[in-house]
């Protein structure tokens, strides 16, 4: 075998791992969600909602980030947006943590898919590009859905009302796939304050 593959593989196994990150997200009747099952979820919501995309976006990038965008959590874990007021989501703190991880994690790789592979990570997180505003707001609507499904699911364990969800979720959903939030937020509604 050669170093590059044995590489290739090493980075699989330990992508792998992703399936027992556990997130607040309930499926099949309140069982937890793992970060792989929301990567693949994710995948598929981008080949199926397409059409909510803005014109140019490459749905195949977008895949690909999608794809990619959690793997950080095998380090760091998953913090749900709705915990502690949302404010360890996106902090400092997280952000250097989920670098750190993306350094060992995509390290892993031969040097050439590794810097392709990270390069997309980073642009997902940056959210800049019209694929990573579409991408980042699948991966908001995704667990509004999941949470729609489940009856509210971690919305009640986090006390999250309609105001949380409009501004920690929707405006980042509507600036991505505006048709798509107007519709979910609809559905929303009737399980929050």
């Amino acid at each position: 075998m050669t170093a590059r593959l044995a590489a290739q593989l090493a980075f699989l196994a330990e992508a792998d791992r992703l399936k027992s990150v556990l997130r607040a997200t309930p499926v099949d009747g309140g069982r937890k969600e793992n970060a792989g099952e929301h990567s693949w979820h994710l995948a598929l919501y981008a080949l199926v909602l397409a059409d909510q995309a803005a014109p140019g976006v490459s749905v195949d990038r977008v895949i690909r980030m999608l794809v990619l965008h959690d793997l950080v959590e095998i380090d760091t874990g998953d913090v749900p947006i709705h915990a502690a007021g949302g404010t360890a989501h996106g902090s400092a703190e997280r952000q250097a943590a989920e670098t750190r991880a993306a350094d060992r994690i995509f390290g892993l790789l031969p040097k050439d898919i590794g810097a392709e592979l990270r390069a997309l990570w980073e642009e997902f997180e940056a959210a800049e590009t019209p694929d990573a505003v579409f991408a980042r707001a699948l991966d908001r609507v995704q667990p509004v859905m999941q949470n729609i499904a489940a009856g509210g699911g971690s919305w009640h364990a986090f006390d999250v009302t309609f105001d949380d969800l409009e501004s920690r979720v929707g405006r980042k959903v509507a600036r991505g796939a505006p048709r798509l939030w107007d519709h979910v937020r609809a559905l929303a509604r009737p399980f929050l304050g």
